[in-house]
């Protein structure tokens, strides 16, 4: 596998985790009724964003490879409940 193999084929392991954070985070201010600053968006996003890759290697431990449907059920699960406790704050 070359560089640029291998450069996809994290960029496409960490994406799921990078979307998810970034849309919970910049929709949250939509469904919450509060109308968040910037640094507080963007440190929701890096927030979930590392939370959602620690569950995504979690699940390409525990699983033995990724795309299992369980790990992004937890995916989702995970980055709902940290930024839950981020707005709680």
């Amino acid at each position: 596998m070359g560089l640029w193999s291998l450069t996809i084929h994290l960029v496409n392991f960490v994406l799921p985790a990078v979307v998810v954070g970034a849309l919970l985070a910049f929709l949250t201010p939509f469904f919450w009724g509060k109308r968040l600053l910037a640094p507080v968006v963007i440190a929701q996003t890096a927030i979930n964003t590392v939370a959602g890759v620690c569950v995504l290697l979690a699940g390409l431990v525990v699983f033995g490879n990724d795309g299992k449907m369980a790990t992004y059920g937890a995916l989702v699960l995970v980055m709902g409940t940290t930024q839950w406790w981020g707005l709680r704050r």
